[in-house]
C-alpha cells in the first residue's frame, strides 16, 4: 500500500530549523524527533515539566490555567507547564492540529498563494440574523475587527481586511494565518451593529475606564462588561485610519 503523503506537513517541517514557535507552542528538534511546549517554558527544566501524550493535547487545549472553557485555541490563554515528544512529521502534525486545528493546512494554503475572504465578502453572503452585519460602516468594522482580533484574545494573523483597514503585522501575531473572519468575529458583528443602533454610534467616555470582569465568559457578547466589548469601546476612541501595526 502506498503512503499518503501530505505536503503541507512535509514543507512546514522543513521551516522548524533547530526550533520554531508556532503561536504558544515551541518546537525544538532533537536527536529523536521533536519536542513541543509553552513557549513561556522555553527555559525551563523537562524534567519539570508534565509530560503529555500526543491525544491528551485535545483536552489540555480545551481550558485555560484557570479552567475556563477555550472557545478560540488560537487564543493566547493556552496552558503551560507540558511537554510531549513526537518521533515524527506525523506525530508532530496530530499533536499540532489538537492544539491549533488546521493550522499547518492554513499556513501551507497561503505560501501557496491561496487568497483570502474579506469582510465585506463574508458578510455579503450572510442571511438571518447575520445579515445585520453588512450594515457597519467601514469605520464600525475598523473598530469592530480591531477589537475582536487583538492579539490579546487571538494570536492568528488576520489577512483578510475592510476598506482601509491593514492586514495584522506578521511581528504582533503568530505564523498562524486568518484567511476569514470566524465564527468569533461574526457574531461579535453582529453584537457591533446591535450596539451602534442602540446607541446611535455615540461612544460614551466614561465607558473607556471599564474593566473587563474575567468572569464573563469571552464568547458571551451580551454582557456590557466582556472583554471585546470594552476593547470595542477602545478601538472606536482611536483615530480612524489609525494603523494596526501601531497598536501590537
Amino acid at each position: 500500500m502506498t503512503a499518503v503523503t501530505n505536503p503541507a506537513l512535509e514543507e512546514f517541517v522543513t521551516q522548524i530549523g533547530s526550533e520554531l514557535a508556532f503561536a504558544q507552542v515551541l518546537i525544538s528538534r532533537d536527536e529523536t524527533g521533536f519536542e513541543l511546549r509553552h513557549v513561556a517554558d522555553r527555559s525551563q527544566v523537562r524534567e519539570l515539566l508534565k509530560p503529555v501524550p500526543v491525544p491528551r493535547l485535545r483536552e489540555l487545549a480545551l481550558f485555560n490555567e484557570s479552567g475556563a472553557f477555550r472557545p478560540l485555541r488560537s487564543a493566547p490563554d493556552l496552558q503551560s507547564g507540558w511537554r510531549t515528544e513526537v518521533k515524527n512529521g506525523a506525530d508532530l502534525g496530530l499533536a499540532l492540529n489538537h492544539l491549533y486545528p488546521a493550522a499547518i493546512a492554513d499556513w501551507y494554503a497561503r505560501r501557496k498563494g491561496a487568497g483570502v475572504t474579506n469582510y465585506r465578502d463574508f458578510t455579503g453572503r450572510q442571511s438571518g440574523m447575520y445579515r445585520v452585519t453588512q450594515l457597519l460602516s467601514d469605520e464600525q468594522a475598523w473598530a469592530a475587527i480591531r477589537a475582536c482580533c487583538h492579539r490579546q484574545f487571538c494570536l492568528k494573523q488576520r489577512l483578510w481586511t475592510v476598506e482601509g483597514l491593514d492586514q495584522d503585522a506578521a511581528e504582533c501575531k503568530s505564523l498562524i494565518p486568518c484567511l476569514e473572519p470566524c465564527a468569533v468575529m461574526l457574531e461579535f458583528a453582529r453584537t457591533a451593529t446591535r450596539i451602534e443602533q442602540a446607541e446611535k454610534a455615540d461612544c460614551q467616555s466614561s465607558a473607556l475606564t471599564l474593566l473587563a470582569d474575567t468572569r464573563v465568559r469571552v464568547a458571551d457578547f451580551s454582557a456590557p462588561d466582556n472583554p471585546r466589548r470594552v476593547q470595542l469601546l477602545l478601538e472606536k476612541a482611536r483615530p480612524a485610519m489609525a494603523s494596526s501595526r501601531e497598536h501590537c
